[in-house]
């Protein structure tokens, strides 16, 4: 009996441990803001999409709207807080109407491009919170909201020709949040892909339908790409797109410089 009540003491010393190690963490003490349950859909964002998204992204991209039991206890809080803090850095759905349309479109494509990866939600968020869950049909619904926009037809001849300085600056904006120029990230390193072959850098997983393809990137494919990649090579992983023949002009000049 001593031996239990030993046993209960220590639990509970070290739940309430816990809890007051929680409420001075680094992190805070779960002050995050709370998205208004109105704020996505006055951003201009589809009802069905908005659902979505609440419902499987806002608690880490938006603040917990419902911190978890485990939540108030270290050190799961600090990890918790820690991935809250990090994802609302990279994309806040509660600022989704102070996003430019550049940054709304490159969220957009990065939206589509983990959830069919089905990266996003996490591995370990969803282990803790299957309803999280994307399915194949709430995927569908995502890739239609991010490919409801008119990309302008390639070849359009009222731009002036492409001028890299601008083109790195359209880079800079609209392509970073995917792709950089030495090394893979979301998509693969952009160095050298002028004159490179698609599908070509081993290691990167690439889709089928681009590592299929065997497109040589030059001014012509880099315009048709980048102006629709569904309409060029269905079935890639790519859902950004860039309207403006001139900015397509501008980064394909960039990126032809690029070693």
């Amino acid at each position: 009996m001593k031996r239990l009540r030993w046993l209960i003491g220590s639990v509970a010393a070290a739940l309430g441990a816990s809890f007051l190690l929680a409420a001075v963490h680094p992190f805070g003490s779960h002050a995050l803001a709370i998205m208004p349950p109105s704020a996505q859909r006055t951003a201009g964002i589809p009802r069905d999409v908005e659902a979505i998204l609440s419902e499987k992204c806002a608690d880490c991209h938006a603040g917990p709207r419902r911190v978890p039991l485990y939540g108030h206890f270290a050190p799961a809080s600090w990890l918790m807080e820690r991935d809250v803090v990090r994802a609302r850095q990279a994309m806040d759905l509660s600022r989704w109407q102070s996003y430019s349309p550049d940054e709304q479109e490159a969220l957009r494509s990065k939206i589509v491009f983990e959830s069919r990866k089905r990266s996003m939600p996490p591995p370990q968020y969803v282990a803790m919170h299957w309803t999280a869950r994307l399915s194949d049909a709430e995927i569908r619904t995502i890739v239609r909201w991010a490919a409801n926009r008119t990309a302008a037809a390639p070849g359009d001849q009222s731009v002036v020709p492409g001028d890299a300085h601008r083109g790195q600056l359209t880079f800079e904006k609209r392509c970073t949040g995917c792709h950089a120029l030495t090394h893979g990230r979301e998509g693969p390193p952009l160095g050298g892909v002028y004159g490179r072959t698609s599908g070509s850098i081993p290691g990167f997983d690439y889709s089928s339908a681009l590592r299929s393809a065997h497109v040589v990137w030059n001014d012509a494919t880099l315009d048709r790409w980048l102006a629709d990649p569904d309409a060029f090579i269905p079935g890639n992983n790519m859902e950004f797109h860039v309207a403006s023949p001139q900015e397509r002009a501008d980064l394909i000049r960039f990126l032809q410089q690029q070693p």
